[in-house]
């Protein structure tokens, strides 16, 4: 469904033809910018399908646009079909990243639709209009595991007798909730695992059981720059929901915590596709066009105090920590409600369910590989970390966006930030030992160590510069300071330094959480130290969930005995179970 996407039509229909798609079906409404006019020339190059979106008295443009849709043949004969907006871009990590080889893997398991999650992109900081690429200009994201932005849309097979469009997923028809029909039904989620049983009736959100992006997400661009948001305001949307577009809705959707560069391995692909379609001179026209429409409704809009206005809002808004982000005015949970709209068969299959995972439960998911730290932090300026600072066991800590992800922001804000670590490694830990940290973050399990065991010497060091100044000043704001049983590490290390450098400084412990570290890297430093004890946490983990058993080997094959106490997927703990040969004891 689109309405005034002018500047944005070409880059869209181009992008999801170079990855696979084969009709593109687009409903337009009250377009004033010739959004229509180009797909209507799509349509007569045999590149797009174009339809008026005809809309009845009380119904909105998108539930409109679908009914449509489910009596048009081209959908109806379409075996997989999605729902998209203009805002959306699908991306795929899967193979190549095309349609075909990740539909092919689908059916290779037996499913017949994935269900796909949003990743929110923000403006990336961006304030001007540019007519660049929307899939080049903004690479950052809000971290995976943030679940205000885990709305879904579906990829499926497609019957039109059984199934009803929906805006995220398809509803089956009435008439075969009764039949073996939805025994038939398997979807899975992002990452190719199966979706539970209660997505086949209901639901529009990924939950952390069924989350998943290891091989297709769905990036959701819904703000752009601060002036295509100010155009869009002003503009209406396909829903025609009011003042959707103000300072709140910024908020949620201008998340940039991480960096996402997936897109651009169909840059090439797509460029040719867009200088093919300008090749054509009426399509080029339209498309100038709708371009001079924006520059010239910008120089309007500029001139005005309410541009202004909106822009100083906009900005305000880019500042709230993402921890702070409320999705929608808060609406409790209806139990009975929910009951009396669902279908016997949904209650029974629901019931069925919860009994199952209740006396099986299912294979525990990995978290997703966030962390506690965005991938690109910012250091704090001169006047310290932003964000109050809140107690964590023994220490303060900043609630910082530019510091600490989604997730630990919202442990930070309940005192639990690295509870696991905080409460079980000062009782293992020997007497006067020496342990050295490297990857350190922002220093706290140093610092409450510092705190609970001053009989512990610590070196610690980590290698970003932003968590560094970070941790400098995580100790100061806690009266923590440097000293000859407390040292810092001023020198920049690569994995390659670390086993010279670990071997000179022979630790009893050894904390290893520098995810550049790989299996190769932890080989090469046990071959060269023999700590007592071994933690392998943190990024290490998070960077490589796919090499844990090649870690394993390496720690196996050195001798080190696994300890339970920790929580294995957070933290291995291993203690040396002799003295490896040539070594000291």
């Amino acid at each position: 469904m689109m309405k005034d996407e002018g500047p944005y039509v070409l880059e869209w229909v181009a992008h999801h033809l170079a990855i696979g798609f084969t009709d593109l079906v687009v409903y337009t409404n009250d377009c004033s910018d010739g959004t229509d006019d180009m797909l209507i020339r799509l349509e007569e190059l045999g590149l797009a399908h174009h339809r008026r979106n005809v809309i009845p008295e009380g119904l909105r443009p998108q539930p409109s646009a679908l009914n449509h849709a489910g009596a048009e043949p081209v959908v109806s004969l379409s075996d997989w079909v999605m729902v998209f907006d203009a805002d959306e871009f699908l991306s795929i990590r899967h193979g190549d990243g095309g349609l075909e080889g990740l539909l092919g893997d689908a059916v290779a398991k037996g499913a017949n639709g994935i269900v796909i999650t949003w990743r929110i992109f923000g403006s990336g900081g961006v304030q001007d209009w540019s007519p660049a690429p929307v899939t080049e200009q903004y690479l950052l994201a809000a971290p995976k595991d943030w679940n205000k932005g885990w709305g879904v849309k579906t990829l499926f097979r497609y019957d039109p007798e059984h199934w009803k469009l929906g805006i995220h997923r398809p509803k089956i028809r009435s008439k075969w909730l009764k039949t073996h029909f939805p025994d038939q039904v398997k979807w899975l989620n992002g990452s190719g695992r199966e979706m539970e049983d209660y997505f086949k009736f209901r639901g529009w959100r990924s939950i952390t059981r069924t989350v998943g992006y290891d091989q297709v997400q769905l990036n959701h661009y819904a703000v752009k720059s601060i002036d295509s948001y100010a155009i869009r305001k002003l503009r209406g949307n396909v829903n025609n929901k009011k003042d959707k577009y103000n300072s709140d809705y910024w908020a949620l959707q201008d998340r940039n915590e991480e960096r996402d560069e997936t897109m651009l391995r169909y840059k090439t692909r797509r460029d040719a596709l867009i200088g093919a379609l300008l090749e054509d001179p009426v399509l080029a026209e339209l498309h100038h066009r709708a371009l001079a429409r924006v520059e010239a409704r910008l120089s309007e809009l500029r001139t005005s105090p309410a541009y202004h206005e909106l822009v100083t809002g906009l900005q305000a808004a880019s500042q709230m920590p993402i921890g702070q982000i409320s999705a929608k005015p808060p609406q409790a949970r209806d139990p009975a409600k929910i009951a009396a709209l669902m279908s016997e068969v949904e209650k029974a299959r629901s019931a069925s369910a919860r009994t199952a995972r209740k006396e099986a439960p299912r294979e525990a998911v990995l978290p997703l590989p966030s962390g506690n730290y965005p991938q690109q932090p910012r250091a704090p300026g001169p006047e310290g970390p932003r964000g109050e600072w809140v107690l964590n066991h023994s220490l303060r800590l900043p609630l910082d966006p530019d510091l600490f992800s989604a997730p630990a922001l919202g442990a930070i804000a309940r005192g639990k930030f690295e509870r696991g670590l905080a409460r079980r490694l000062p009782q293992v830990l020997e007497e006067n030992a020496r342990l050295l940290s490297i990857g350190a973050g922002i220093g706290f399990i140093a610092a409450h160590l510092a705190r609970l065991r001053p009989d512990l010497s610590q070196l610690i060091q980590e290698e970003d510069p932003a968590l560094r100044a970070g941790l400098i000043q995580v100790f100061a704001q806690n009266e923590i300071t440097f000293r000859p049983a407390l040292r810092l590490e001023e020198r920049s290390l690569s994995p390659a330094d670390l086993p010279g450098y670990i071997a000179a400084e022979s630790p009893d412990a050894l904390a290893l959480a520098d995810g550049r570290i790989s299996p190769a890297d932890l080989a090469a430093i046990l071959g060269a130290a023999a700590p007592a004890q071994l933690f392998l946490s943190g990024r290490l983990l998070e960077a490589n969930r796919d090499r844990l058993a090649e870690y394993e080997a390496v720690l196996q094959a050195a001798g080190y005995l696994a300890v339970p106490g920790f929580d294995p997927g957070l933290t291995l703990f291993r203690i040396r179970k002799a003295s490896p040969p040539d070594k000291p004891g």
